[in-house]
């Protein structure tokens, strides 16, 4: 099964992406064809610094690839480095319907948060659509946030089929339940936006300081801890199996639990399990060669597939003229 997904790299790497996003997609290389990319033209809508997108994008790559992201298994590429996808944008922008576009709950979130609107931001589903159908993406990882984004790309994917015959492979979202929504540092969901993250790559200062800084709540030690809404509870729980889970749980509601020596060790459980990723990534922030090497190999091949199906939808469309 082809399996495609992407992440900004508006912001560093944190928590919710691993768990909600990339460590399912490390794990997909293996036994499916695997699709990954940077999605830096998704960003303009936020960093309008071109230094910082810059240095962000170089520094996502290297995550990407510390990380597991095998350039021999998966096909990996920045988004920028395959043109095809902006002109596909526009073709499927004119069997978009403004309704769809305007339902968009994350449109409406932002907006409510006070970000500026702009036709970009409005226009994101679109783009988003055109990453995926681009690729022939049949399986998308996605957090619960962007299920509604993978539901629009399926809804334009069938008007196109329905209006000019079929083109485009009809994608389904893959969220794990279990991971959907992992807390931030304020009990919201995990966000960049929110300014709540916890940065799998931040240093050991930075790192102990964001999980201190958990919320939670005014239980007494003598009283057994709720599990229910509590960010540092749901945190902790992601890096245990089944089994370390239950016994994390029962320690939350036996009285005498202090939330303060549950998050020393908890920061602990973060470094270590990050230490292997941090050497990784440090020998390609060192080796910008070979990391271009890899994204223009990846780019290559991406540009082939997108080819493909960028050439189908000219021709059902009629931009095809000189066939007439």
């Amino acid at each position: 099964m082809r399996v495609l997904s992407g992440i900004q790299p508006s912001g560093k790497l944190h928590l919710g992406n691993y768990f909600g996003m990339m460590k399912r997609m490390v794990e997909y290389q293996n036994n499916n064809e695997l699709f990954a990319f940077i999605v830096n033209y998704h960003a303009l809508t936020s960093v309008f610094d071109a230094d910082k997108l810059r240095e962000d994008t170089f520094n996502a790559v290297c995550d990407f690839l510390a990380l597991g992201i095998d350039p021999e298994k998966a096909v990996f590429w920045v988004q920028s480095d395959v043109p095809e996808v902006t002109e596909l944008s526009w073709l499927l922008s004119n069997v978009t319907g403004m309704g769809l576009l305007e339902r968009s709950h994350s449109y409406k979130d932002k907006m409510a948060k006070g970000i500026s609107a702009s036709h970009g931001l409005f226009s994101y589903p679109v783009l988003m659509a055109a990453d995926i159908l681009a690729f022939g993406g049949e399986k998308v990882p996605v957090g619960k946030d962007q299920k509604q984004h993978l539901e629009i790309a399926r809804d334009i994917a069938e008007r196109f089929n329905n209006v000019y015959g079929e083109t485009f492979i009809i994608p389904e979202a893959d969220i794990a339940e279990d991971v959907a929504l992992i807390p931030g540092v304020d009990g919201q969901k995990m966000s960049k936006s929110y300014g709540n993250t916890i940065e799998i790559f931040a240093d050991e200062k930075t790192l102990k300081k964001k999980v201190m800084a958990i919320k939670t709540d005014a239980t007494p030690i003598e009283e057994p801890k709720p599990i229910e809404d509590n960010a540092l509870f749901e945190i902790y729980s992601i890096f245990l199996d089944k089994k370390e889970k239950e016994e994390l749980k029962e320690r939350f509601l036996t009285p005498g639990l202090k939330y303060g020596e549950v998050k020393k060790e908890l920061f602990g459980v973060i470094w270590e399990y990050f230490a292997p990723y941090r050497k990784k990534r440090e020998l390609y922030l060192n080796d910008k060669g070979e990391v271009h090497r890899i994204l223009q190999k990846g780019a290559k091949k991406a540009r082939e597939h997108a080819s493909y199906y960028l050439d189908l939808a000219r021709k059902n469309v009629g931009l095809n003229y000189l066939d007439y």
